[in-house]
């Protein structure tokens, strides 16, 4: 464990061999030297209890070899790529492929292809979808606008597993090479025509690209074996092996592109590779046999089938720990997050049916009847959809906590108002989006959300308004008048904050220095003094009222002669528009103490 090696040989292992369905000959020919189990290997680990007797399948004729020079097919027409989530089920025995709306719960569709179809794969703009039919040795590619099969693809012996590139330029399909070596097939999509051959160590049972789509991953089942392929060069860059990783069966690569997991069916475990280096780092105990992998969008939890157990183990990436198993149907093998949704859907082979996982509760929300032996399933890109935004408005300032509700929400990864990045983003759900707005000027914005499907569109229902910044002008009065007597005598002071508008003041503060010497006595609520200074706040003004304060200025501590107090508004919000009203003064004249004018 922990170890990569590049040119080690692979590791002979007797494994468990479990039940499978019934397959022609040409599919279970040996593939190379090895043990017995290696030279005729379970290509389908189902555990399949058994059940009524079916008709014996007619063994099929030798299959053909093809050079990749020599394939041919249809010119690929133009397409739409689909609105939805859509899942795309292949029916091992049915010949078929299920699919799925993801939004009703319900078969729309069922499309005939080739003979045994395991392997499934949609293009990255929804439009496409390629099966490798194992018994007919070739992938059809099925029109997801019309759920018919629009062209043939030769692809050599028994292909298998099937992956596109993130730009959907190319599709990698796993394939027997005429009953030695294995290989992966590079099909060009434009063309529709095989432009490379790879070859890999290991039967492939799944294949995986990285999101940036340098590198195909290829889980060999025989030979236990991890391939890493070079997708510029079309080349082995390393094979990574370990005892204690038998049979890899599914791999999945994290959606930052960090690390890989297998479904080591015979060693009941996933492992975990870290692509940086190519080696496995760890592996997790399952309790079952896993045959496929997925994972959730933001990358923090796996989902491994057991199809021994008719579970679905929840692997917790942080710790590497399983957290919880969900029962499904009987014999499940092929798992897929649908990230828009917030689902997954598990084909249980031997119930010829589909269950759909709840990713927030863990739990089975549905079962859905396809066709016979459900094998493998994929589920299409749906773009995020927004359909309201609450509260609708906030100030110019942003730090509005905004709801945005719409469908398809699930792995939401950024939230933008009027193109610029909100703050706070939480998935609550497929449906919900929470989301701190950022400032910005005022006037109507779009709210856009960014899966990874795409962003949404714009329309009235994503709309937001930035309110203009609201301020408030005030206008700072000082007046005066003498109180004389023999015993007390002192000039009062009135410090008025007036809101001139056009919007309500919420708070402020002003000030007013006395003369050196002086200080103030008599202070109302919301004023203090230190030294000459006099500071008073205020709270919330309405526009037109004004709020005075009063003060004493004891005439003994006063020199005869002028006295002079200056008021100044030093804070308020909201913005203050108008500075130039902002200081006002006020002189009184001392003659005596018992004689002032102001």
């Amino acid at each position: 464990m922990g170890w990569r090696s590049a040119s080690a040989p692979a590791v002979s292992h007797v494994w468990d061999r479990p039940h499978r369905p019934r397959f022609p000959r040409a599919l279970s020919e040996p593939t190379g030297g090895g043990t017995e189990a290696e030279r005729s290997p379970p290509l389908y680990p189902i555990n399949r209890p058994r059940r009524a007797p079916r008709r014996r399948l007619t063994t099929l004729a030798t299959a053909f070899a093809l050079a990749a020079t020599g394939l041919t097919a249809l010119p690929a027409p133009a397409h739409a790529a689909a609105p939805g989530a859509t899942a795309y089920v292949t029916n091992l025995r049915g010949n078929s492929v299920s699919v799925i709306d993801a939004t009703t719960g319900t078969v729309t569709a069922t499309v005939p292809v080739g003979s045994f179809p395991s392997g499934v794969a949609v293009s990255p703009d929804g439009a496409e979808v390629y099966v490798t039919n194992q018994g007919s040795n070739n992938v059809s590619v099925i029109d997801t606008a019309t759920n018919t099969v629009s062209a043939t693809i030769p692809a050599a012996q028994s292909p298998n597993p099937v992956a596109f590139a993130p730009d959907g330029a190319h599709a990698y399909v796993g394939v027997s090479l005429g009953g030695g070596p294995q290989g992966v097939r590079v099909i060009d999509t434009a063309t529709r025509t095989v432009v490379a051959t790879v070859t890999v160590t290991g039967q492939p049972f799944d294949i995986a690209v990285t999101p940036d789509g340098g590198e195909a991953i290829v889980a060999g089942f025989v030979g236990s074996a991890v391939t890493v392929i070079d997708t510029a060069t079309n080349t082995v860059t390393a094979t990574i092996t370990d005892p204690g990783a038998l049979t890899p069966a599914g791999v999945v690569i994290s959606p930052d592109g960090t690390h890989a997991y297998t479904a080591n069916y015979n060693s009941s475990n996933v492992s975990v590779i870290d692509l940086a280096t190519n080696t496995i780092t760890g592996t997790v105990p399952v309790g079952g046999r896993p045959q496929d992998v997925s994972i959730s969008p933001d990358g923090g939890r796996l989902y491994a089938a057991l199809s021994n157990t008719n579970a679905v183990a929840v692997i917790d990436t942080a710790t590497n720990a399983v957290t919880t198993t969900i029962p499904v149907g009987t014999g499940p093998t092929g798992i897929r997050v649908d990230p828009a949704d917030g689902t997954a859907y598990v084909g249980n082979s031997a119930d010829d049916n589909v269950s759909v996982i709840d990713l927030n509760t863990n739990a089975v929300t549905a079962t859905i009847g396809v066709g016979d032996t459900p094998y493998n399933v994929d589920v299409s890109r749906a773009l995020p959809v927004v359909t309201g935004v609450s509260p609708g408005s906030g100030p110019a300032a942003g730090g509005t906590t905004v709801t945005i509700t719409g469908s398809h929400l699930y792995s939401t990864k950024s939230v933008k108002f009027g193109g610029t990045p909100a703050t706070g983003v939480t998935v609550v759900d497929a449906t919900t989006v929470t989301a701190t707005a950022p400032p910005h000027a005022a006037g109507t914005v779009d709210v856009t959300v960014t899966t990874q499907a795409g962003t949404s569109a714009t329309g009235g229902a994503d709309e937001y308004t930035y309110l203009p910044e609201p301020k408030a002008d005030i206008d700072v009065d000082l007046t005066a008048r003498p109180h004389l007597g023999v015993l007390v005598p002192f000039l009062s002071y009135t410090l008025t904050a007036r809101n001139t508008g056009p919007d309500s003041v919420t708070s402020a503060t002003l000030t007013a220095t006395l003369p050196p010497g002086a200080t103030a006595t008599g202070l109302p609520a919301g004023c203090t003094v230190a030294s000459t200074t006099v500071t008073c706040t205020y709270g919330a003004i309405a526009t037109g009222a004004g709020v005075g304060k009063t003060f004493r200025v004891p005439l003994h501590l006063l020199s005869l002669g002028p006295v002079t107090v200056t008021g100044v508004r030093t804070a308020s919000a909201p913005t203050d528009p108008g500075p130039a009203n902002d200081t006002a003064g006020k002189t009184c004249h001392v003659i005596s103490i018992i004689l002032a004018t102001c």
